[in-house]
């Protein structure tokens, strides 16, 4: 009867730990990132318009900035380099300036390195106001939206007459507030990154778009050049 009963508590105390399916971990974490992807579904339009606005403003020679914070960094240096990567050759080099990032190819654009998640906010406006300009886009990624090196950021890029986009987590939160337009993902943080990934996957293939637009009918760009 004892060995039973030892036996019986080992199972007890080993059923929490069953190992799932691998079908299942799959279907589990899908369950878990369709919120996100159902928040970012209902800002398809503002995210179409976000391409389009930014194919405009750098054919016009404006430049594009692009922050993050945390994980986010990850997330906007990718970005970067597949919106300079995809159109290398095409046309003069765009202006873009990263958070962190190698230097992109020969001929697909500028790169620069702004370490805004890095040392004071006061720094990181100062980094900021060095390099954006009138008209400029700073684009700022947070899955919390609380960064204050990403807060001084976006006040120094809207002193200079830069618009700000700012892509985060679940709304209010200070650093949408603080921005020009913004994307809220309401969902917990890891799938908010997951759902930003996504989101600046289809804004950089709706700058393509614009820029294809733009080639066959340059009319469709009054302000491109």
């Amino acid at each position: 009867m004892k060995a039973v009963s030892r036996l019986s508590r080992t199972r007890v105390a080993e059923a929490p730990f069953a190992v799932k399916a691998p079908v299942d971990i799959v279907l589990e974490h899908l369950r878990q990132v369709g919120p996100a992807v159902a928040s970012l579904r209902n800002e398809s339009s503002r995210l179409a318009e976000w391409g389009e606005e930014l194919a405009r403003r750098l054919l016009a020679g404006n430049r594009l900035v692009t922050a993050g914070s945390a994980g986010s960094a990850a997330e906007v240096q990718q970005f970067t380099a597949e919106l300079l990567g995809r159109h290398s050759g095409e046309r003069r080099p765009f202006s873009v300036i990263a958070l962190r990032g190698a230097p992109p190819a020969a001929g697909a654009g500028t790169a620069g390195l702004i370490e805004i998640a890095q040392g004071t906010a006061e720094e990181a406006a100062s980094r900021v106001a060095a390099h954006i300009r009138a008209d400029d886009v700073l684009l700022v990624v947070s899955a919390s939206g609380h960064r204050h090196a990403l807060l001084d950021a976006a006040a120094a890029a809207k002193a200079t007459g830069a618009v700000v986009w700012a892509v985060t987590g679940r709304a209010p939160n200070p650093l949408a507030q603080s921005a020009d337009e913004a994307i809220c993902i309401n969902a917990l943080k890891p799938q908010v990154r997951e759902a930003q990934l996504i989101a600046l996957q289809a804004m950089s293939e709706c700058v393509s778009s614009a820029l294809r637009t733009h080639a066959a009918r340059p009319e469709a760009f009054p302000g491109g050049v």
